[in-house]
């Protein structure tokens, strides 16, 4: 019963950080620039947006998180 319920959580996180990624994703994608830049952006941040973002690495960190813990979780009960 509780394998079941952990099973069912860890669905839930994982869905929960798959739909907050793609949000943000597509926010950051659509947003206007207003105003201008203070100072310049660092070439190798400019060269990789998104993985210099700590938002998106965040969303990454958990979905991957939450991917180990259904495995685990899959694995370990006994059918």
């Amino acid at each position: 019963m509780m394998i079941q319920f952990a099973l069912v959580m860890s669905v839930v996180v994982f869905l929960i950080a798959a739909v907050g990624f793609i949000y943000t994703y597509s926010i950051g994608r659509n947003q206007k620039l207003q105003g201008e830049y203070d100072t310049e952006i660092n070439e190798k941040v400019q060269e990789h947006p998104y993985l210099r973002n700590p938002v998106f690495l965040a969303y990454i960190i958990a979905g991957g998180a939450a991917l180990v813990s259904i495995i685990y979780f899959a694995l370990n009960y006994s059918w």
